[in-house]
């Protein structure tokens, strides 16, 4: 019975966990480029009461006896399914139909990497997100530039001023990486490189890295299903019900003993 409480209490702790990370996919449903994260689940270790293929006599082998021990959260998954689009009309606003991510320079140096394509310009014409961290390669608009235009294969185009023809102003760079889901999530829509993700490899949109293509003038939607979000909610609240039933259970069951050795 005791071992039937640190079972049970083993399963709330790891539905309240993943009730945590329902949470934060919902909280996130018209977060810009989210990626859902979905908990995993592994069974500890058990018990050998019997030990499976042990001889019970010189014609017969055990089968086993084996009580488990509960289960924990070994780790979260990120889906890297693509999201919806979401029109714009903004022409700073960039969509990767495909996979990829924007190669991001961070204030300390480093390079983060996103599929949040919400870009504006800062004082001085460049492309930067809107925490002010700018594009890698750098992509700086005149601010007298006009009708500007990214193609599908990221090169960015404007007219300038006495200009008839259309000037290249840069070409847009993505990244892919062996492992994506191995990722590590910094927030502000930013991921970085891990061992587990492998080393970034870098290509146009469109290249032979299969890196997809870019829209301009829309935005990609998270893709996190709310109605599957709820639906596993639903199922997570009922685990967690019927884990803390087992631990009254055998709670009731610990009191009886209790009772009859008195």
């Amino acid at each position: 019975m005791i071992r039937a409480l640190y079972t049970a209490a083993s399963g709330m702790s790891a539905q309240q966990l993943n009730l945590d990370t329902i949470a934060n996919n919902l909280a996130n449903s018209s977060t810009t480029g989210f990626r859902q994260r979905q908990l995993q689940f592994q069974d500890m270790i058990y018990q050998n009461l019997v030990a499976p293929g042990a001889a019970q006599s010189q014609q017969t082998i055990s089968a086993g006896l084996q009580v488990g021990l509960g289960t924990k959260s070994v780790a979260t998954e990120i889906i890297m399914t693509q999201g919806d689009p979401n029109t714009t009309s903004n022409p700073y606003d960039l969509m990767i139909q495909g996979d990829g991510f924007f190669q991001i320079q961070r204030p300390d140096g480093t390079i983060a990497y996103t599929r949040d394509g919400s870009f504006h310009r800062n004082n001085q014409g460049t492309l930067v997100t809107t925490d002010g961290d700018p594009l890698i390669p750098n992509i700086t608009v005149p601010p007298n530039a006009t009708n500007l235009v990214v193609t599908q294969y990221g090169v960015v185009n404007a007219t300038l001023p006495g200009q008839q023809n259309p000037t290249q102003l840069g070409q847009i760079q993505l990244a892919t990486f062996p492992n994506p889901e191995g990722l590590n999530s910094m927030g502000s829509n930013l991921f970085s490189a891990t061992l587990s993700s492998g080393d970034a490899v870098l290509d146009v949109p469109g290249g032979t890295q299969g890196l997809g293509t870019l829209l301009q003038g829309s935005l990609e939607s998270s893709n996190v299903d709310v109605v599957n979000e709820f639906v596993q909610m639903v199922l997570a609240q009922r685990a967690y019900e019927s884990d803390s039933k087992v631990i009254r259970a055998a709670d009731d069951m610990y009191s009886q003993v209790n009772n009859m050795a008195r």
